[in-house]
C-alpha cells in the first residue's frame, strides 16, 4: 500500500515537472520566434528574383532579426530581411510600414517588396506605385559607404501627399541596412564601423566650467550654428536644380527678404544649455535626459517655417533631419517640445524656437560632427510640390571639449576615402514638408507638457471659459431673451460670428468626429489623460460638451459652438435677407435623410476599430479641416466639396447639419440622456397648430408637435414663438381674450356717476356720442 503511495506521488511529481518542461520549452521557442523576427510571416508573398534577378531559392533563416540567404543553385547572390526587424518603420498610421528587402555582399540594395501597411495613401486619392517607385529609387545604392559615415545617407523621391509615409519608407531601408553592414553579418566583407574624424584622437565632452554665455559669444565661436537664406537664394537654387515653376512661386516678390535664418545649439552641453535656456530649466532637462541622451535646440524665423502648417497628430517633422555618421533621425512629436523664448543675454526673439530630446534609438555624439538638413518646399501645381534640401553643419567648439590620444583603429577593407562634410547653405538631395507643436515654455522642461500648454495660451483659455459663461447664462435665461425676439437675434448672430471668427478661423478650436474615434480608441488601449489636455481648447469645449448632454442634448455644440455650423447658418441668413428662394423639405423625405449622418458615424466607428488612420482619412466627409483649420487653402477638390456644401446651405438651411455630419450623430447618441426639459410646448402644439414645425430652421418638431431632441439643435425658434403673442395660435387667443377682459373693464366702458339709473353709453368708432335731449325727443318737430 505504502508502495503504491509512494508511486502515485512520484507519478504526480513527473507529471509536474513534464508540465514545466512543456512551458519552459514553448516560452523558449516564442521567444526564439520572436527573436528571429516576422520574416517568415511575409517571405511566402515574395519570390527571389524579385530581388536577385538570377535567384531561384532562398536558404534558412539566420541568426536573431534573421536575415535568408537568397542562391542561384548553390551560389550565394545576397540576403533578404524585413526593414521592421532591424529599425523603426513606424508611419503616419502609427503601425509599422513592412518591407522586404534585398542587400548584396557588398552592401548593394539590390530589391525592396512592401508586403504590408497601414497608410491610408492610396485612400487619398495618391497610387501605392507611386510610392512604391519613390521608394524604389534606393534600389543600386551602396550603403557600405554611408555606414562608415564616408556618404551621406542616400534620400528617396518625395510624393506630394504622402510625405511622411515616403519618407519613413525610406528612412527605414537605409537605416537597417546599414545596421546590418555594421554588424558584419553580410559575407563578402566584415563589420563596417563609422569612420572616425580623427584616427588617432578621442574627443569627449570636457567637464562642466558652470560658464553662462550671452548670444553674441556664443554665435561667435560657433556654439550656436546659423543658416541664412534669402528668397533669392532659395530661387536660384530651385533654378540650378532645373526647376523654373519652384523658382518662379516664391514666398515673396522680393529676392531680398529673408526666407529662414535658421539657430541650432546642442543644449544638452552644459554651458550652451545653461545659457540659452536658464540655469532651472537646464537641470530640469538634465535630470529628464537619459544617460547619453543629447537634446538640440532648433529655432528660427522668415517666411519659411521649419516646423511647417501641415503637421498632423503624430506625426513627423519632416522639414528637418539631423544626421551623423551616415545614420539620420526625424523628430516625432513625443521628442519635441516648444519653447517660449532663448534666455541667453542678447538673444534675438523667435517666432519659432524648439527643443528635440534624441530618441531613443538614435545616438547622437555631440563630440563629433554632425548636420542638421532643412527640406525646402514650393508649391508648383493644385497638387504637386517640389522640394529642395540645404544643410546646416555643426561642430562643438574645442573649448567644450576634452582630447584624448587613442590607438589608430585599423580601416575596414576597401573602405572608400573620407568625404569632406559639406558647408552650411549647401543645397543637398531633394526629400520632405508639414508640422503643427505641442508647446513648451522656457524654464518648464521638467513639468508636464500639458501645463506648460496651458500656460501658454492663458488668454485663449480665459476667452474661451468666458464664452461659455455666457452661453450658459443665455440658456439659463433664455425666457427672458426669447420674449425680446429682436435683442435675441442680434445676441445669437454674434455668438454664432464669435464662434465661426474666433473659435474656429483664429483658435482653431473646431471639433471633429475624429476627436470622439480617438477618445474611443485611447479606452480601448492605453488612456491617458496627458494626451487630451495637450490641446487646452479642444479639452475645454469637449468637457462643456459632455456636461451640456446632460442638460440640453447635442444643442449646445451644434446650434452654438461649431463653427462650421455657425458659418452655415450665417450664409443662409444672408440668403434670406437676399430674397433667395429656401427649398422645404417634404417631412416623409426629411425623415428619411436624417438617418444618413448616423450610418457615416457608425461607419466611421467600425473602420476605427480596424485603422484609426484609416476612419481619420474617410473622415474628410467634414468640411472642417477645410473651411475652418486651413481656411479654403487646400487642394481644389477638397475647397469644391466643401463649398457645394455651403451652396446647399444657402437654399436649405444648415444642410449638412441635419442630413451629413457625423459628429452631430455622434453626440445625438449620448444627448438622450438629458435629465431636463427646457423647452416649452403648448396643448395645442402639432394638433392643430403647426407654426413651430413649418418654421423650425433644421426640422427637428414632428408634425405631431413634439421636438426631435435628437435633431434639435437648440437654436430656440420655437421659443419666440412659443412667447410672441402676435405669431403663436395659442398665445394669440391669450392676447385676444385679455384684450377684451381689458376692454370691458376701462373706464371708458363705465357710465359717468350720477343719482339716477344706468345710463347707456353710446360711441361711435371708439369716441362718445353726445346723446339726445330729453326735450328734442318730446319735440316730434325738432
Amino acid at each position: 500500500m505504502a508502495d503504491r503511495s509512494q508511486a502515485h506521488g512520484f507519478g504526480r511529481v513527473a507529471r509536474i515537472l513534464a508540465g514545466l518542461g512543456a512551458a519552459l520549452w514553448l516560452l523558449f521557442s516564442v521567444q526564439a520566434a520572436l527573436a528571429a523576427g516576422r520574416i517568415q510571416e511575409f517571405l511566402p508573398q515574395a519570390k527571389p528574383a524579385e530581388f536577385f534577378a538570377t535567384a531561384d531559392r532562398f536558404g534558412p533563416a539566420q541568426g536573431e532579426s534573421a536575415i535568408v540567404p537568397a542562391y542561384q543553385g548553390d551560389r550565394l547572390l545576397g540576403y533578404v530581411y524585413l526593414n521592421s526587424d532591424f529599425t523603426n518603420a513606424t508611419g503616419y498610421s502609427g503601425k509599422p510600414i513592412n518591407m522586404l528587402v534585398g542587400i548584396d555582399p557588398l552592401g548593394v540594395v539590390t530589391g525592396i517588396k512592401l508586403v504590408e501597411h497601414k497608410e491610408p495613401i492610396v485612400l487619398v486619392g495618391i497610387p501605392e506605385r507611386r510610392i512604391v517607385e519613390a521608394v524604389n529609387t534606393l534600389i543600386g545604392k551602396e550603403m557600405r559607404p554611408v555606414a562608415a559615415g564616408q556618404e551621406r545617407p542616400p534620400q528617396v523621391d518625395i510624393v506630394s501627399g504622402a510625405t511622411v509615409t515616403v519618407l519613413v519608407m525610406g528612412d527605414s531601408v537605409v537605416r537597417s541596412a546599414v545596421k546590418l553592414i555594421r554588424s558584419g553579418r553580410l559575407a563578402g566583407g566584415g563589420p563596417v564601423a563609422a569612420a572616425p574624424s580623427a584616427a588617432t584622437l578621442m574627443r569627449t565632452l570636457a567637464p562642466d566650467s558652470g560658464e553662462v554665455r550671452d548670444w553674441q559669444s556664443l554665435l561667435g565661436d560657433g556654439s550656436i550654428r546659423r543658416l541664412s537664406l534669402s528668397v533669392g537664394e532659395v530661387n536660384e537654387a530651385f533654378l540650378r536644380a532645373g526647376n523654373r515653376a519652384a523658382a518662379e512661386n516664391a514666398e515673396s516678390d522680393d529676392p531680398a527678404d529673408s526666407f529662414i535664418d535658421l539657430y541650432i545649439a546642442p543644449v544638452s552641453v552644459p554651458v550652451i544649455g545653461r545659457s540659452l535656456l536658464g540655469a532651472e530649466a537646464y537641470e530640469r532637462l538634465k535630470a529628464r535626459l537619459k544617460p547619453g541622451q543629447q537634446a538640440i535646440i532648433v529655432a528660427g524665423e522668415g517666411a519659411y517655417s521649419f516646423k511647417g502648417s501641415g503637421y498632423v497628430r503624430g506625426g513627423i517633422f519632416d522639414r528637418i533631419e539631423l544626421l551623423q555618421d551616415g545614420q539620420g533621425v526625424r523628430f516625432r512629436d513625443r521628442n519635441h517640445m516648444r519653447i517660449g523664448a532663448l534666455l541667453a543675454d542678447g538673444a534675438p526673439e523667435l517666432p519659432e524656437i524648439a527643443l528635440f530630446v534624441m530618441p531613443d534609438e538614435f545616438k547622437l555624439d555631440p563630440a563629433e560632427p554632425w548636420q542638421l538638413q532643412l527640406l525646402a518646399q514650393r508649391s508648383v501645381g493644385a497638387r504637386e510640390k517640389a522640394f529642395l534640401a540645404f544643410e546646416l553643419a555643426y561642430q562643438l567648439p574645442e573649448a567644450y571639449l576634452r582630447v584624448e590620444q587613442v590607438p589608430a583603429p585599423v580601416a575596414a577593407a576597401g573602405a572608400p576615402a573620407p568625404v569632406p562634410a559639406p558647408q552650411a547653405g549647401t543645397p543637398a538631395a531633394a526629400s520632405p514638408a508639414p508640422s503643427t507643436d505641442m508647446a513648451q515654455g522656457a524654464g518648464g522642461v521638467d513639468e508636464p507638457l500639458w501645463l506648460a500648454i496651458w500656460r501658454m495660451n492663458t488668454v485663449a483659455v480665459v476667452i474661451t471659459a468666458i464664452a461659455l459663461l455666457v452661453l450658459t447664462g443665455i440658456f439659463f435665461f433664455q425666457n427672458l431673451l426669447v420674449s425680446r425676439p429682436v435683442l435675441f437675434g442680434w445676441i445669437r448672430r454674434a455668438y454664432l460670428l464669435f464662434s465661426l471668427v474666433w473659435l474656429g478661423w483664429y483658435a482653431n478650436a473646431q471639433l471633429s468626429v475624429v476627436n470622439v474615434l480617438t477618445f474611443i480608441h485611447s479606452l480601448m488601449t492605453d488612456f491617458s489623460w496627458e494626451f487630451f489636455l495637450a490641446a487646452p481648447l479642444i479639452f475645454i469645449l469637449w468637457a462643456a460638451i459632455a456636461a451640456g448632454l446632460l442638460f440640453w442634448g447635442r444643442g449646445p455644440f451644434c446650434g452654438w459652438l461649431c463653427p462650421f455650423g455657425a458659418l452655415q447658418e450665417l450664409l443662409n441668413n444672408l440668403a434670406q435677407w437676399l430674397k433667395i428662394p429656401q427649398v422645404k423639405i417634404p417631412w416623409g423625405l426629411h425623415e428619411r435623410l436624417w438617418p444618413l449622418k448616423y450610418i457615416i458615424f457608425l461607419s466611421l466607428f467600425g473602420l476605427s476599430l480596424y485603422s484609426v488612420a484609416l476612419a481619420e482619412t474617410f473622415a474628410e466627409v467634414e468640411p472642417f479641416k477645410t473651411a475652418i483649420i486651413l481656411k479654403f487653402v487646400r487642394d481644389w477638390p477638397f475647397v469644391i466639396y466643401a463649398l457645394t456644401l455651403l451652396a446647399a446651405g444657402l437654399f436649405i438651411e444648415r444642410f449638412f447639419c441635419r442630413y451629413l455630419c457625423p459628429l452631430g450623430a455622434a453626440l445625438a447618441i449620448p444627448g438622450r440622456l438629458r435629465t431636463f426639459e427646457w423647452l416649452k410646448r403648448w396643448p395645442e402644439c402639432g394638433s392643430p397648430c403647426q407654426r413651430c414645425a413649418k418654421e423650425c430652421p433644421v426640422q427637428s418638431i414632428h408634425p405631431e408637435g413634439h421636438i426631435n431632441v435628437n435633431e434639435c439643435i437648440y437654436c430656440m425658434h420655437c421659443q419666440e414663438l412659443y412667447h410672441d403673442d402676435h405669431r403663436c395660435p395659442h398665445m394669440i387667443q391669450v392676447r385676444l381674450k385679455r384684450e377684451k377682459r381689458e376692454a370691458l373693464t376701462s373706464p371708458s366702458m363705465r357710465a359717468p356717476q350720477s343719482n339716477g339709473p344706468t345710463r347707456t353709453l353710446f360711441t361711435h368708432k371708439g369716441n362718445p356720442v353726445a346723446e339726445p335731449n330729453a326735450a328734442s325727443a318730446a319735440d316730434p318737430s325738432a
